[in-house]
């Protein structure tokens, strides 16, 4: 059985997976439109609870917990680029 440590932080055990999602070059339209598709624009956990018009406690985005979040949205901007520089599509739809 093989298995993986790692003594310094949990974070640097992502780093292959973070370089992995950064060399991720996008050069077709299918895979890009996809790519957006997928990554939402926004987070979406992020909501007001309200009764009676009252806000009664907001759940903050809980996006930026997620390891990978930098390297996800650097991706979906990437494909964004890709699209409307290279392709002149409207990205409108994805925002």
């Amino acid at each position: 059985m093989l298995t993986t440590t790692c003594t310094v932080s949990k974070a640097d055990c992502l780093k292959p997976l973070r370089d992995r999602l950064d060399a991720i070059d996008v050069r077709n339209p299918q895979m890009a439109r996809l790519v957006c598709k997928v990554i939402p624009a926004a987070c979406p956990f992020e909501r007001d609870i309200k009764f009676f018009n009252r806000v009664l406690f907001h759940i903050p985005p809980l996006c930026k917990l997620n390891p990978l979040y930098e390297e996800t949205v650097g991706l979906r901007f990437r494909a964004l680029s890709y699209l409307a520089d290279e392709c002149g599509e409207d990205v409108t739809s994805y925002c």
